[in-house]
């Protein structure tokens, strides 16, 4: 018999007890009857997406989720998320993931996300921001694009470039934006910031006189007066996920870095109507992507980001409300997918706490269902609850060996 896969990853989903939630987390405090029906009829276990007590960025996990080792693959988020948002990135070129915020008059961040600001709004400064000339003797260019609300990318492409640079962004508010430093003593290393330190002076310059920001400011709203740089990266080098496990994988995703990443691993990037990135997205037409994706294809990753959005914003009721709509999603994939032939894998990418508003170290919950799996006594999908399952705890790296011994695609090590 064939068999198929699909693995749904909330961004975010996994969380720590919460004092408003009578010190439940929002998963347990949702009501989540078909992700209750997985863990019942699956077998549960808890996973560190990189290692213990290691707070995982989405790229990374998202990496060794799929069977990539970070620690040697991994080249950076900049890259990753310009190639999903459709920029080449090209050997030599240095990609930045950028956020328009919102800084006052001493460069202090008030907010690294300027107010989760329009994609209308965005895309107006972004395409004045692309317009800027740096000095002709660098011999350098550059593409600025927005992509979903204050997310955006920066490439730059020339000679003598490095991503061995530090980030602007102090991934925190109430602190001072930081200058780009070289993180080696290469000459290219140094010319690199030097560039990115000029195009920021620059950006900020544009930003604090755009008619955008000065419309916003009228309306109450926070300004986008600073872009916030990290994550320097280039492509990595690594073999598809068909030359890995010889399986024809799909991605349903909205957000570009996960679109990226899919993208790096040979994975065909499925665009989906109403699918945003936001908390506003589709989620029953994902859901419904992703089954229909399984007719060409025998693994299917389906990505959701809405659970890490409500986590950066410390709203505990919206995060709750998502993990709802995730559920119904989930029932229609129960309902609508063959439960003999395929394998349903729902996990997170990591905890994201309410109450810090950061990606935390701690393991998150993951179930496996599907035809042969050897079910365990767990029957309610949470943090605590899965612990006690018969996958017991694992790495990021283990579930797709795991899902692929499941698949019957598994090598045998040894005679």
């Amino acid at each position: 018999m064939s068999y198929r896969v699909i693995l749904v990853i909330a961004d975010g989903m996994a969380d720590r007890p919460i004092k408003e939630l009578g010190l439940k987390t929002p998963l347990e405090s949702a009501v989540k009857p078909n992700l209750d029906r997985i863990a019942e009829n699956g077998v549960c276990g808890i996973m560190d997406p990189i290692a213990p007590g290691i707070p995982p960025g989405s790229d990374t996990a998202t990496l060794a989720m799929l069977g990539y080792d970070p620690w040697k693959t991994y080249s950076g988020r900049g890259a990753l998320e310009a190639e999903g948002s459709g920029v080449k990135v090209l050997p030599g070129d240095v990609a930045f993931r950028c956020n328009f915020a919102t800084v006052n008059d001493d460069l202090l961040v008030l907010d690294r996300r300027a107010g989760r600001i329009a994609n209308e709004d965005a895309a107006k400064l972004a395409v004045s921001l692309d317009r800027i000339k740096l000095k002709q003797s660098l011999k350098v260019r550059f593409l600025f694009k927005n992509t979903i609300q204050h997310r955006a990318i920066l490439v730059i492409s020339g000679p003598k470039l490095s991503s061995a640079v530090s980030d602007s962004d102090p991934e925190t508010a109430r602190k001072k934006v930081q200058d780009v430093k070289p993180l080696d003593s290469s000459v290219e290393a140094k010319r690199t910031a030097q560039i990115v330190n000029m195009l920021m002076r620059a950006f900020h310059k544009v930003l604090l006189e755009h008619p955008v920001n000065r419309l916003r400011a009228k309306r109450n709203l926070p300004v986008a007066n600073m872009i916030l740089c990290r994550g320097a990266g280039t492509i990595p080098k690594i073999p598809t996920l068909q030359e890995k496990f010889e399986i024809r994988p799909a991605c349903v995703a909205a957000v570009s870095l996960i679109k990226g990443v899919s993208k790096v691993a040979g994975m065909d990037v499925i665009n989906v109507k109403g699918a945003t990135g936001t908390v506003q997205t589709n989620y029953m037409a994902k859901a419904k992507a992703a089954v229909q994706a399984l007719k060409k294809h025998d693994f299917v990753l389906l990505h959701v980001k809405a659970t890490d959005v409500a986590s950066h914003d410390g709203n505990a009721k919206l995060k709750v409300e998502i993990i709802e709509k995730i559920d119904k999603m989930l029932g229609y994939i129960l309902a609508n997918v063959s439960q003999d032939s395929t394998y349903l894998a729902v996990t997170a990418d990591h905890t994201t706490s309410i109450v810090t508003r950061n990606h935390e170290g701690d393991p998150v919950p993951v179930v496996i269902m599907g035809p042969g799996v050897r079910r365990d006594d767990v029957a309610d999908f949470g943090e605590r609850t899965c612990a006690k399952g018969g996958l017991n705890r694992i790495r990021g790296l283990d579930l797709m060996p795991t899902l692929m011994s499941l698949m019957g695609k598994a090598k045998k090590f040894g005679a």
